[in-house]
């Protein structure tokens, strides 16, 4: 006898397809269910919803809406797994990033996402800091472009080397990974961004071959 997605209780059939739970009462589509766990596999694997859409042959605004809930829940678990470890000893440093296209141009500075990276044991934590665009209207008004340019590309320099005591580090490591990780979705806007940080930072902490059991309980927890 199938069992309920969401309490693992006995499932009857509804005359319309749907099916009902004998315990929770929730109702739902099979089908569907089904198509949110293959969706799910795909995005556990890292196929791009473009490919995945494809793929399973399901529409591409479809897959998107999903990738992103899935990316909601990779933060919740993400901000879960560091209430757990934050007591820890940890190591911290600053990160600066810009799309690799903007860096050699000076009047994309402020596009720069600057976030921290904690570092503790084998786990990473990342907090986004607030958006240097914030700055962006007096820097010009005050003609400071220059002079903070000047500064931001020596600071991308040497920021990488304060504040950690060990080369290779898990921060470090980290680091390489988002950036791949991040370069594949070619440009993340703003709104989007601290979604794509806490998608990497799941997928880096956890194997792939668990990210799919902590997720799917995650989506249909009762």
């Amino acid at each position: 006898m199938e069992t309920c997605i969401y309490c693992h209780h006995p499932l009857y059939q509804l005359n319309d397809g749907m099916v009902k739970c004998s315990a929770c009462k929730k109702k739902y589509s099979p089908k569907k269910v089904t198509n949110i766990l293959r969706m799910l596999e795909r995005f556990c694997s890292d196929e791009n919803a473009l490919s995945a859409s494809s793929s399973l042959n399901l529409s591409y605004a479809t897959v998107l809406k999903h990738y992103q809930k899935f990316r909601y829940l990779a933060a919740e678990h993400c901000e879960m797994q560091y209430d757990t470890y934050r007591t820890l000893e940890s190591q911290y440093e600053e990160y600066l990033y810009l799309e690799k296209s903007k860096r050699h141009r000076q009047s994309t500075i402020f596009d720069a996402h600057n976030f921290l990276t904690f570092g503790y044991g084998h786990q990473v934590y990342t907090l986004l800091m607030p958006s240097l665009g914030i700055y962006k209207q007096q820097f010009l008004e005050d003609n400071l472009e220059t002079v903070y340019s000047r500064e931001f590309s020596r600071f991308m320099r040497t920021t990488k080397i304060i504040k950690i005591t060990e080369s290779n580090n898990i921060i470090e490591r980290f680091w390489y990974y988002f950036e791949n990780f991040i370069t594949a979705y070619k440009g993340v806007s703003d709104e989007f961004f601290p979604y794509y940080l806490k998608e990497a930072e799941f997928k880096f902490n956890t194997p792939e071959h668990n990210r799919f059991t902590v997720l799917k309980a995650l989506y249909f927890k009762g």
